[in-house]
């Protein structure tokens, strides 16, 4: 028996990156993955390396996360077909164009904004029902790392909105600390990922972390099993304690 043997589990942003070795290692440990994405195509490719890995296919939902009205069809067919969510991991973000505050133009702020802080209101507003019905809900949250939340040049719209949400769940995670329900908030820190790639040019990807690598840190987190109350975890400081402690 696996930590997630018997669990239902979503993704969001699963179609690459962090969100798909998320998605990949929750499968692994015996979950049963819902992979949600834009693109089909990616979802199907990964369903594939699901499949190949597990011998179960994952359930795929391609979808756009600022398409409002589709997180109330989410949540009734996930309720319709399995009853609960037990673990959540909200992975999908942008980080827009890397430019000064005052250069956005106005659609591209309000994009940043709608897929970094709305669609995590409605994320939580949508599966909040579901993952009341687990005996053990959790409910993960990927951010950025401090420099960019506390304010840095260029980045604005994307740190803005990354601290929003970390304000967001926290607040969230304290209304319902009565419940089984337990929230977290990951800081990946530099990972070997296409927005990674785009931030950074001239960066060599080769020096950088796998997304496969946060995989450990991700199913500790969704294990039934208690945590701590919600807290910004850097997966750098988590991984060299690990080691330590190894």
């Amino acid at each position: 028996m696996t930590a997630q043997n018997g669990r239902i589990a979503l993704v969001t942003g699963a179609s690459r990156g962090i969100g798909r070795a998320c998605a990949l290692a929750l499968a692994t440990a015996g979950a049963q993955v819902i992979v949600c994405a834009r693109s089909k195509a990616a979802l199907e490719e990964l369903d594939e390396g699901i499949l190949a890995a597990t011998g179960r296919h994952a359930t795929l939902i391609p979808f756009d996360i600022t398409d409002n009205d589709a997180f109330d069809r989410l949540s009734s067919a996930l309720f319709e077909r399995f009853g609960r969510i037990d673990v959540v991991v909200h992975a999908a973000a942008i980080s827009g164009t890397l430019t000064p505050v005052t250069h956005h133009e106005p659609k591209d702020f309000d994009k940043i904004v709608a897929v970094n802080l709305g669609a995590t209101w409605r994320l939580l507003r949508a599966l909040e029902p579901l993952l009341r019905q687990s005996a053990a809900g959790r409910a993960i949250f990927l951010t950025t790392g401090t420099s960019v939340t506390t304010g840095r040049a260029f980045w604005g719209p994307y740190g803005a909105t990354k601290a929003a949400m970390e304000t967001l769940v926290r607040a969230w995670a304290d209304e319902i600390e009565i419940t089984p329900i337990r929230a977290a908030i990951v800081s990946p820190g530099a990972m070997r990922t296409r927005m990674r790639a785009a931030a950074y040019p001239g960066e060599d990807p080769m020096t950088l972390p796998l997304p496969a690598e946060i995989a450990p840190l991700i199913l500790e987190l969704a294990d039934a099993g208690q945590f701590p109350p919600v807290e910004t975890i850097h997966f750098p400081d988590w991984k060299l304690k690990t080691a330590v402690r190894a």
